[in-house]
């Protein structure tokens, strides 16, 4: 397959800027017929491609912003590696910003 689906989920507060919807399902383009895909390919994607406003409350270069946890399957993706996991069909990351303003 030369794209791979995933699905995302939002919360805290980070629907808001994608359209209001809590969960999506994305198509990430390979950059070749066997290349991986991590989460940093899947959030520059998703600023690209899904993100419709303030995307700074979201990405901080090509990571998320500090602030904003990031689950795999449910599990904290510092303990999957990160931006650089390799994202598997199927897999399911979730956003969710811990910061509220007031």
């Amino acid at each position: 397959a030369t794209a791979l689906d995933v699905k995302i989920e939002f919360g805290g507060g980070l629907e808001l800027l994608f359209d209001n919807q809590k969960n999506i399902s994305i198509s990430v383009p390979r950059k070749s017929e066997d290349s991986i895909v991590t989460i940093r390919d899947v959030l520059i994607h998703l600023k690209e491609n899904h993100i419709r406003e303030r995307p700074e409350m979201f990405m901080q270069g090509d990571t998320v912003r500090p602030g904003v946890l990031t689950l795999v399957n449910d599990t904290d993706w510092e303990l999957c590696g990160g931006a650089e996991y390799p994202v598997q069909t199927g897999d399911c990351l979730c956003f969710i910003s811990t910061l509220h303003g007031g």
